[in-house]
């Protein structure tokens, strides 16, 4: 990875955040080039604006390890709902969060369950928000600490959800108490939502209204400056919009990515995907490791090896888009839900692709779901068009599935799911690729415990030999 930069791949992978939020793609790049005009009209420091590019892209880090809790509580589709808060005043009790919970908490379902779950709702209001902005603040510092950024940077994602006079999550901090990064994110975050919901002027109104309250009242000074100079929304719908946000990493503090690096950043967000839902847990860890083992077992290059280590953590970027609803259903998903579920290899094949040098990865990430017969998805190639590596990291994701605990059943045993796999083996699933993991699992307890532990991705059913 010689001479790409970290901002390269992080802002890249940012896209993959904006799922998880229900926002469209390219938020936090549209985020984070408002923070950075917001940085130098305050005369912030080149140092500070380092450190804020990098909080301000991956400010929602923290935010799929809170989906599940959300879910259960709305009973409903977290990601519309985490959507649809960040143009909700939810602080005050009033007209405007009765409608937004009407909208969103237990929709279709019967009558009288809808009316328990909303009562259930507005006692539980302040102890679940609390509860969910304290999963995501904690999860999104640690997430970042483990991409290798500074405390200050994880001290900015931390306090996101802090508002200028106290009545923000976790620690309720006011005023200046509130770190400067995680000021300037929460405002930016507010400015693009509005722009691309309302346009320009309504956007800069909301947070004049919010100053003192929501918003730190000298830097939403500063967004009027720019607003009235013409200078804050140039360039938000720009087609080279990745490329903007590259180049607004201050050039001296610039960072290049090192081997280790693209390490560090794989398994973070892997982190992020996997801690989306209790049955994705080490997932895509678990993929990553199967995947590994058939390549050495079939002597390919350590350069495949890394190349399949590194899909085999990122495959499952796109699932972030997958609603938990349809993630944690415990019976058979109906045609609708499954045409969500099938994007979600499109999603991590848009968003990988975007990382200079992950062509190629991107390519094998996004067919773990294709099938030799040409029945997977979400491209339907078949055998002709699947090259070895795409093919070990199809074996490798089955693998985990099944020996995984779904929704609607606990994990099968080894000797069924190489079984299952077997019988699949010349025309769903490589059948070399799948003497090689059961040649990798003989006598290694320690691959099988791992797996066996593992939680699934997506909604994967067996029937017969049939997997899909």
């Amino acid at each position: 990875m010689e001479h790409v930069k970290v901002a390269e791949m992080v802002a890249a992978l940012s896209y993959a955040l904006d799922l998880t939020e229900g926002q469209p793609m390219g938020h936090s790049a549209r985020v984070c080039i408002l923070g950075m005009r917001l940085a130098a009209e305050i005369g912030m420091a080149v140092a500070d604006r380092a450190e804020l590019y990098y909080a301000l892209l991956i400010k929602d880090a923290g935010c799929s390890s809170n989906a599940s809790r959300l879910f259960h509580i709305v009973a409903g589709d977290e990601n519309r709902a985490k959507r649809d808060v960040k143009t909700t005043d939810w602080t005050r009790v009033g007209f405007e969060s009765m409608q937004y919970a009407v909208n969103h908490v237990g929709v279709g379902r019967p009558f009288l369950e809808r009316v328990a779950t909303l009562a259930r709702a507005a006692v539980k209001r302040k102890t679940d928000s609390t509860e969910l902005v304290k999963i995501r603040c904690e999860r999104g510092a640690n997430i970042a600490r483990r991409m290798g950024f500074n405390e200050r940077v994880s001290a900015g994602i931390h306090s996101l959800d802090e508002q200028w006079d106290g009545a923000g999550y976790p620690e309720h901090l006011e005023g200046e108490a509130i770190p400067l990064y995680s000021r300037i994110a929460l405002l930016c975050q507010t400015l693009e939502v509005f722009w691309r919901e309302a346009g320009e002027t309504r956007a800069v109104e909301v947070v004049r209204e919010r100053a003192g309250r929501w918003f730190d009242p000298a830097l939403v000074r500063a967004v009027e400056s720019l607003a009235a100079r013409g200078a804050l929304w140039e360039g938000l719908e720009s087609s080279s919009l990745l490329a903007d946000v590259w180049a607004l990493e201050p050039v001296e503090t610039s960072l290049f990515l090192t081997e280790a690096r693209v390490d560090e950043i794989c398994g973070a967000f892997a982190e992020v995907v996997d801690a989306k839902s209790p049955f994705t847990f080490r997932h895509s860890n678990g993929v990553a490791e199967a995947a590994v083992r058939i390549a050495e077992t079939l002597g390919m290059t350590s350069d495949e090896v890394t190349l399949l280590r590194r899909a085999g953590l990122l495959h499952d970027i796109g699932k972030l888009s997958v609603p938990n609803s349809i993630l944690e259903k415990p019976g058979k998903l109906d045609a609708e839900e499954w045409a969500v579920v099938k994007q979600h290899p499109y999603y991590s094949w848009q968003i990988l692709r975007k990382v200079p040098r992950f062509g190629r990865l991107s390519e094998v990430a996004a067919c773990h779901h294709e099938r030799l017969d040409g029945r997977g998805y979400f491209r339907s190639y078949d055998e002709t068009k699947l090259d070895l590596p795409s093919r070990v990291l199809a074996v490798a994701d089955v693998y985990d599935a099944l020996a995984a605990r779904r929704p609607y059943r606990e994990a099968l045993p080894l000797e069924t799911v190489l079984g299952i796999m077997r019988k699949d083996a010349g025309q769903a699933l490589d059948g070399a690729c799948v003497e090689a993991l059961a040649t990798a699992m003989s006598g290694s307890a320690s691959l099988g415990n791992l797996v066996m532990g593992v939680g699934q991705s997506v909604a994967v059913e067996c029937e017969a030999s049939k997997v899909y």
